[in-house]
């Protein structure tokens, strides 16, 4: 009998260092957005500390996300022959995530990104190194599989998602789904497109819905039809703090963000947190929009610490904050 994973991340890991800024300006526009952070060049700028987390990213995020809510979870992703890539190994393990998938190369260090940290916000330094992207599909075919979740790896791997493709066809019983990462997005759609057609459920924030379809102007029920046009069946679209849609063929919803018990700390990970918490509510058996009721509880902790991963919940926590739930964080259908 085959070994179950419940949820398969593929995509980057990388170790992130925080550092947390005493001062700098921050330029916003009327609508305050677009905003950007400066300070002075050619100074020596004092910062208050650095926190260094290990086994980050959006994949490894979703990873730990499953694997904290007590699902079989596991990541396909790559480090480097180095001390951080060990360290990550040694992360994974303590976090229940399996690292059968986790391969190891020489000659090519570890991800390392750096994270400026000014208020709530951050600004990510980011540097994805070459690795040598190989699926090992006969590993893979030893496992029962349930979703996979395909999230953020570097460009030049349109080889690697085909690779991937290809595998998932021959897998029509397994899941997929898909939140595209920076590259994913880049290229447009027709770079994405097999692994649009082939995605079970999609999630990504509004602006990005509006740049993948190149729709600036869309609202809600349109950036759903189109983005459902391109192949999935579910499609969520989160918009921060004004909350997430979610829809099928039949029916859109819409679920506030749940209300925050305090100022938000950092932001880094929300995404991450709403979107794989909300595919392993599927997994758990949850109609859809309360799939999302559940991300965006599990985006609310998160907020309230460092890093992507320090405020993920279990299911048991998770469901103790939705029982308490304030009478206004109530799912709305839209259509």
């Amino acid at each position: 009998m085959k070994q179950k994973i419940d949820f398969l991340a593929v995509g980057d890991t990388v170790t992130d260092a925080f550092i947390e800024l005493i001062d700098a300006n921050v330029h916003c526009n009327i609508n305050n957005d677009d905003c950007t952070i400066s300070m002075p060049f050619g100074a020596k700028i004092p910062y208050k500390s650095v926190d260094v987390l290990r086994g980050v990213g959006n994949a490894a995020n979703a990873a730990v996300a499953a694997g904290r809510l007590g699902l079989t979870s596991a990541l396909i992703a790559i480090v480097g022959n180095d001390e951080e890539g060990q360290r990550i190994h040694e992360h994974f393990k303590s976090e229940s995530v399996m690292n059968d998938f986790i391969s190891t190369q020489d000659g090519v260090p570890t991800n390392y990104h750096y994270v400026l940290r000014y208020g709530p916000e951050r600004t990510i330094l980011v540097k994805h190194e070459h690795y040598e992207y190989k699926l090992d599909v006969e590993k893979l075919n030893q496992f029962d599989i349930e979703w996979v979740y395909l999230t953020s790896i570097a460009s030049g791997t349109e080889k690697y998602h085909d690779a991937l493709i290809d595998w998932l066809e021959t897998r029509p019983e397994i899941k997929l789904a898909f939140q595209p990462g920076t590259f994913q997005m880049k290229g447009g759609i027709e770079p994405m497109r097999r692994v649009y057609a082939r995605s079970n459920a999609f999630y990504c924030n509004k602006e990005e819905a509006q740049d993948i379809l190149n729709l600036p102007d869309a609202d809600y029920p349109e950036l759903h039809a189109k983005m459902r046009e391109l192949g999935p069946e579910i499609v969520c679209i989160t918009d921060g703090p004004n909350g997430a849609t979610i829809s099928n063929s039949e029916h859109g919803w819409f679920i506030p963000m749940y209300p925050d018990p305090k100022p938000p700390v950092e932001r880094t990970g929300a995404g991450d947190a709403c979107s794989s918490t909300a595919v392993a509510a599927m997994l758990f058996g949850k109609d859809l929009p309360t799939s999302v009721m559940y991300g965006v509880t599990n985006s609310m902790s998160v907020v309230q610490e460092v890093g992507a991963q320090a405020g993920l919940l279990s299911k048991e926590k998770l469901e103790e904050w939705l029982e308490q739930a304030p009478s206004e964080f109530q799912i709305k259908e839209m259509w």
